[in-house]
């Protein structure tokens, strides 16, 4: 019995090692297609390379799509590039475990950063409510608590992830039925972003994503910045039509192209028409500082990416991290290779 348990175990891997890649290239093919659109046709010199270093480095061919569209959108290749699937299916299971899906809690964060790093009200775990201190909250009283000092309030689902599981409520539209249908989640509250934020998308909080890392020294680094912005008729940011604007790790600075879902290149946000040109995230030095100082109290997860943004009293503010599905292509192609010498290429099965 037993042996017929690990051989369904095996087929059940193997299907979802295959599942897996499946989707992701499935998503990179189409992003070079879109590129395609723009740059014209693949060059077969790239795709030869790109093939070459996915099968005698990373050791399998289906590493290759997401080199593709890296390739493409450089119009060269680099060595050290890491594929998006390679790092979701290889990187992150070997430098985190389990550790890293302790992201996918909500409700933990403060109590595990051991600071209030997020602006949490409340918290609905199990059928019962908490306040930001985890004190027992009862339903009649849980109302006034999340309005207390704020209209609007932002409930995110436990796994919720690229804008999805994120719901936005109003005082009036508020009922406690309606989280107990949700499930677990933490409820906070509606950041009021800076003016330099609000120029890009009045209507929903922008995002800035900063991927952090633990290095072969021990030691925190900043590997990769991007801004995400939301159309106007978003509430909260999504990845089903983001803008991304990769930012200057030095100085904060964006750079002069944004680019769409589709990847096609743009100089402003197309719906308020604000140029990017260059211009500077406020206080993205405290920025940095405070995600450098919170993967200290995990250093069990090598890898995080944080979303964050700043307020409008220039603070720095945690909205949610991830150490288990954070993606890294958008970063790979346009800052990369961003994690040559951790040797992640060498942890290939």
């Amino acid at each position: 019995m037993s042996n017929l348990k690990n051989i369904a175990k095996k087929q059940l891997e193997k299907y979802e090692w295959y599942r897996y890649h499946h989707i992701s290239n499935a998503i990179a093919q189409k992003t070079l297609r879109n590129l395609e659109k723009e740059k014209g046709k693949f060059p077969h010199a790239l795709k030869k390379k790109s093939d070459a270093y996915a099968t005698e480095v990373l050791g399998s061919k289906e590493f290759s799509p997401w080199l593709y569209v890296y390739s493409h959108f450089s119009e060269e290749f680099k060595e050290g590039w890491i594929p998006d699937n390679y790092y979701g299916k290889v990187v992150i299971p070997k430098i985190q475990g389990d550790y890293g899906k302790i992201s996918f809690l909500k409700p933990l964060n403060n109590r595990l950063f051991n600071e209030k790093a997020c602006p949490d009200i409340a918290y609905f775990i199990n059928g019962k409510w908490f306040d930001s201190n985890y004190n027992n909250v009862s339903v009649k009283n849980i109302k006034n608590l999340l309005f207390q000092h704020t209209n609007k309030v932002v409930c995110k689902l436990d796994q919720s992830f690229q804008g999805k599981g994120i719901h936005i409520f109003q005082r009036e539209e508020f009922e406690t039925s309606k989280i107990f249908i949700l499930g677990n989640c933490v409820i906070q509250k509606y950041i009021q972003q800076h003016y330099f934020f609000k120029a890009f998308t009045p209507n929903s909080v922008a995002t800035i994503r900063l991927t952090t890392v633990i290095n072969s020294n021990s030691k925190i680094n900043l590997r990769a910045a991007y801004l995400r912005l939301g159309r106007t008729h978003n509430t909260h940011v999504s990845s089903e039509d983001h803008i991304r604007i990769a930012i200057d790790l030095d100085n904060g600075t964006l750079n002069s192209i944004g680019y769409l879902n589709n990847w096609h290149r743009i100089e402003q946000h197309p719906d308020t028409l604000e140029k990017f040109d260059h211009k500077l995230i406020p206080n993205f030095e405290e920025c940095k500082k405070l995600v450098e100082r919170l993967h200290k109290r995990i250093p069990m997860v090598q890898a995080i990416g944080w979303d964050l943004i700043v307020g409008t009293n220039n603070e720095p503010i945690i909205m949610e991290w991830n150490g288990y599905s954070n993606d890294i292509k958008f970063s790979e192609a346009t800052q990369g290779p961003c994690f040559k010498d951790l040797a992640w290429d060498k942890l290939r099965i």
